[in-house]
């Protein structure tokens, strides 16, 4: 019997090529296992494609729920943006991916686990930091980093589909290089190659409208919260794969979530993309918008670095570390009271707030109000003004005291 591959298989260019060039140079049964992390059509005559391509066999493993439930969730919960615009779609979807791979491995008895992410790219330690950690006696075959692999482009790639008698659903003009899954769906590639260019979004966009295509008029939206887990949208509970499909829909609708990014990849190079996320902006400002009103000071402030932190934990592929485990453990112990609901209205790429109620919210009117109220004293201020810059008095005065004995000598 042959040795067994199992194969990360999305229906793409690259997996689709890497098929029939795993049997050429090793002679394996190629297994193909493709994550349902909710990419949708994308899912549409793939078992076809991986047998007419010489695969002997495609798992389809639905993993949507546990990617939202244990992966997005985590990194809302933690505010967790790479360089101030990423929101990790991909980063957050590539760990469990890899848990998938090596569970399919396990069970045909496979030999190695095969991606198709390039030696450029950040998804190959993705991948393989975590194979590395849930199984460290695999094989992992990177074809983009082998010397029999030979092909240095997309279109040397269709170019070798064909002479295979591979039939592709796309073509050089149109192949943006994308991932998509519930949370988004990335672009990379032609004119995006270039950060001089403009995208071209009538071409590009997938999930939804550009700004100035969206309604004039706004749409109000409510959601509520449950110690930092989103639980309903517009008075109706549910889950929260259910939650981001329905914010897709509205974000979409009204163009929300599109960034352009030029961003640093772990390998040490820049690189330029367009990301649509329509939905999980609006989880992500409206967790936000919830949890200014329960957070004391000093926890916000901690939070916002262990949030940049964890943002590049999961971009690095480190989500099957114990610095993972600890962080994420500091953020949910951060959630206990972000419970209430939050109502905001959407409106050309805005998102804008429209009011915010907690049960724990730490927001006191009569404090806060320019009146003076029952639990607080104009007065009061004075000493704690007189404490708190209490070093920077003794400072000028010591300096001032210096000065003086200089001029005196």
């Amino acid at each position: 019997m042959k040795e067994k591959v199992v194969l990360a298989y999305s229906g793409g260019l690259d997996t689709t090529a890497i098929i029939p060039w795993l049997k050429e140079n090793f002679d394996y049964d190629v297994i193909c296992v493709c994550a349902d992390c909710g990419q949708g059509e994308e899912l549409d005559g793939l078992e076809e494609r991986a047998i007419s391509c010489g695969a002997s066999k495609l798992y389809i493993e639905d993993i949507t729920d546990e990617f939202c439930d244990e992966y997005i969730v985590p990194c809302v919960k933690a505010h967790a943006v790479y360089e101030n615009k990423y929101l990790l779609g991909t980063s957050m979807a590539r760990p469990l991916i890899a848990k998938k791979l090596v569970e399919i491995a396990r069970k045909e008895g496979a030999v190695a686990i095969c991606h198709g992410a390039t030696g450029k790219g950040n998804d190959q330690i993705r991948f393989e930091l975590a194979i590395k950690a849930l199984a460290p006696d695999i094989k992992i075959i990177a074809p983009w980093r082998n010397d029999k692999w030979g092909l240095d482009s997309r279109e040397a790639e269709i170019e070798y589909c064909r002479q295979h008698g591979i039939h592709l659903p796309f073509s050089v003009d149109t192949s943006y290089s994308r991932d998509r899954n519930l949370w988004h769906i990335s672009h990379e590639g032609l004119e995006l190659e270039d950060p001089a260019n403009e995208p071209n979004y009538k071409h590009l966009l997938v999930l939804g409208n550009r700004p100035e295509d969206a309604p004039d008029e706004a749409e109000y939206v409510t959601m509520t919260f449950e110690k930092g887990v989103p639980t309903s949208v517009n008075g109706k509970q549910m889950k929260v794969s259910d939650i981001i499909r329905e914010l897709n829909r509205l974000g979409a609708k009204h163009g929300i979530g599109i960034i352009d990014i030029v961003e640093n990849r772990v390998v040490g190079m820049k690189s330029r993309g367009v990301y649509e996320t329509p939905g999980g902006t609006i989880l992500y400002e409206a967790h936000q918008q919830l949890e200014e009103l329960i957070l004391d000071r000093d926890t916000t402030a901690l939070k916002l670095d262990m949030g940049n932190k964890f943002a590049q934990i999961v971009y690095e592929g480190k989500w099957f570390t114990p610095l993972r485990e600890a962080v994420q453990a500091f953020v949910d112990k951060t959630q206990e009271y972000v419970t209430g609901e939050v109502k905001f209205k959407l409106y050309k790429g805005n998102i804008i707030k429209a009011g915010t109620t907690s049960p724990y919210s730490l927001y006191n009117e009569s404090i806060a109000s320019f009146k003076t109220g029952d639990l607080y004293d104009h007065h009061d201020a004075e000493g704690f003004i007189n404490l708190f810059g209490l070093s920077l008095k003794v400072r000028a005065m010591k300096q001032e005291e210096v000065k003086k004995n200089n001029n005196t000598k």
